[in-house]
C-alpha cells in the first residue's frame, strides 16, 4: 500500500505516539479515549475530507508472545451494552471489520487495563487493546472514509501498562518507520 501524503489524515491520541512521524503527512491529535478520539476524528474529515484516514498508536497485548506491530482486520467496543441496547429495539455498533488488515482484532475501550481478570474477559474477543481505535474507526465509518488502524504493543495489559512513558518513544520511531515506508 502507497500512500500520497496530501490525501491521508494520520490520527494519533497524544504526541509521544505520533513523535516520529513524517512531518509531510496532516496529523490531528485527539487526546486520549473514546469520547475525545471521536470528535476529534468527526471535526478533521469534515474539515480536511481525506480519503483515508490512519490511526497510529500504541495497544497491550492481551494474549502471551504478542509483539510487534499490527494493522487490525476488526476493532470491536468492548465496554459498551450493545446487547442490551439492542434488546432495547434500538441499533447499536460495537465491531467493525476494516479492509486490508493482517487479522488481528482490537478492543477499544475506556478503561486502563492492568486488571488480569479484565484483560482475560477482553481476550476471549480480541488480540490487542487500546482507548481509541474503535471511536476513529466509527467516526470514519458514518463520514464514508475508509480508516487503518496501526497498532503496536506497549505493554501486555498488565502492570506494565504503568511503563508506558518507558517505551513509548520506541513504539512511535516503529510507527513513524511504518508510515514513512508507505508515503508515494
Amino acid at each position: 500500500m502507497r500512500l500520497d501524503p496530501a490525501r491521508v489524515l494520520v490520527i494519533a491520541a497524544t504526541k509521544a505516539e505520533a513523535a516520529h512521524l513524517p512531518p509531510e503527512v496532516p496529523l490531528v491529535l485527539t487526546g486520549i479515549g473514546k469520547v475525545e478520539a471521536a470528535a476529534a476524528t468527526t471535526e478533521a474529515i469534515a474539515a480536511l475530507r481525506p480519503e483515508l484516514v490512519l490511526n497510529v498508536g500504541t495497544a497491550g497485548a492481551l494474549r502471551p508472545g504478542l509483539t510487534g506491530l499490527f494493522v487490525p482486520s476488526v476493532v470491536v467496543n468492548h465496554d459498551y451494552s450493545a446487547d442490551a441496547i439492542r434488546a432495547l429495539g434500538h441499533d447499536a455498533v460495537d465491531e467493525i471489520d476494516l479492509a486490508g488488515g493482517d487479522g488481528t482484532v482490537l478492543a477499544t475501550g475506556d478503561l486502563f487495563v492492568t486488571d488480569p481478570v479484565v484483560r482475560d474477559a477482553i481476550a476471549a474477543r480480541a488480540h490487542l487493546v487500546d482507548m481509541e481505535g474503535f471511536a476513529v474507526a466509527r467516526a470514519c465509518q458514518r463520514a464514508g472514509v475508509p480508516c487503518r488502524l496501526v497498532k503496536i504493543v506497549s505493554d501486555a495489559a498488565d502492570d506494565s501498562a504503568l511503563e508506558w512513558t518507558a517505551v513509548v518513544d520506541a513504539c512511535a520511531r516503529l510507527l513513524g518507520h511504518w508510515v514513512r515506508e508507505r508515503l508515494a
